[in-house]
């Protein structure tokens, strides 16, 4: 009895650290949210530019640091380290990564804009090269949650941050499939399964896993280099 007590307040506290963090960092990027959407149902070229400039414009500023937030939460959840109230947690994160997230977010920000706006206009013109451009956009997408990670993990100036970031994508296919795998089904599970997920789960679920999986990279790395001396 006291084992299954236990348990299900382990999962009670698991679920709320996950939904009242994704919650906040949903509230926080509703205006992403609305731009996104928005993209995503844009047939003219004219309505996809009017809501591409803001939602690049508003990304560095919201999403990046809001997303970063996210990740320093998972991590203390992974390691631990209990940092008290969520909301408290949460917001000291954003406020500490605030112009490191910007920065690192404009940069990223470009080249998601170059890369949704090339798919965009050329797809129709070749499917192979729309093909080309969605493993380019995994890539992309795995080096932007690799960023949050070593970010969340190290205090590293940016250069530093987005250099170890790119290491790691580079150099381990495994933190690249189970990074974009997971993403994957988390996406498909958002759109096609009940609005909650979204609301209460999804970005909060895919940085825990994300981050579990870098961290996991990061103790084997160092496990090797303290055999090899």
């Amino acid at each position: 009895m006291k084992n299954i007590v236990g348990g299900l307040y382990a999962a009670s506290e698991w679920i709320m650290r996950f939904s009242v963090t994704n919650l906040l960092w949903l509230l926080v990027n509703l205006p992403i949210v609305f731009g996104v959407v928005n993209l995503l149902k844009a047939e003219e070229p004219s309505h996809f530019i009017l809501f591409l400039i803001p939602t690049v414009v508003l990304a560095p500023v919201i999403f990046f640091p809001a997303t970063a937030a996210l990740f320093a939460s998972a991590r203390d959840w992974l390691l631990d380290q209990d940092g008290g109230s969520l909301v408290a947690s949460y917001l000291k994160y954003f406020k500490e990564n605030y112009k490191k997230s910007v920065l690192g977010g404009s940069i990223l920000t470009l080249l998601w804009a170059i890369l949704v706006a090339d798919y965009y206009y050329l797809r129709e013109q070749s499917p192979i090269l729309g093909m080309v451009f969605i493993v380019f956009g995994l890539i992309l997408y795995v080096y932007t949650v690799n960023f949050f990670s070593v970010n969340a993990h190290y205090d590293l100036k940016l250069r530093d941050v987005m250099k170890k970031a790119m290491l790691i994508t580079v150099g381990s296919p495994i933190l690249l499939l189970a990074v974009s795998i997971s993403g994957i089904i988390l996406l498909y599970a958002s759109i096609n399964g009940p609005l909650f997920l979204f609301i209460f789960f999804t970005g909060a679920l895919t940085a825990f896993l994300s981050f579990s999986a870098f961290y996991r990279l990061y103790l084997n790395i160092t496990n090797k280099n303290q055999s090899d001396k």
